[in-house]
């Protein structure tokens, strides 16, 4: 684990592990699924509801584990 530090992130000042600043999607599960479909009305409702929370909390919440989770060749 890295030292804890502060930076902006969209606007909103965040503390963050240095050691992970900007490898959300490298660790969340989401971006290899097919079921992921960011700014379309197919998009997955877990991911739209994680989304949600994450912008109403100026958080950043990567996915390690889900039952809805589907392979995808891309």
């Amino acid at each position: 684990m890295g030292t804890i530090i502060w930076y902006e992130h969209h606007g909103c000042k965040v503390a963050v592990d240095d050691d992970l600043v900007g490898k959300h999607r490298e660790h969340c599960l989401c971006f290899r699924c097919g079921r992921f479909k960011p700014n379309s009305t197919e998009n997955c409702d877990q991911a739209e509801q994680n989304y949600r929370a994450c912008k109403i909390n100026d958080m950043t919440m990567p996915v390690f584990e889900c039952p809805k989770f589907q392979e995808t060749t891309v």
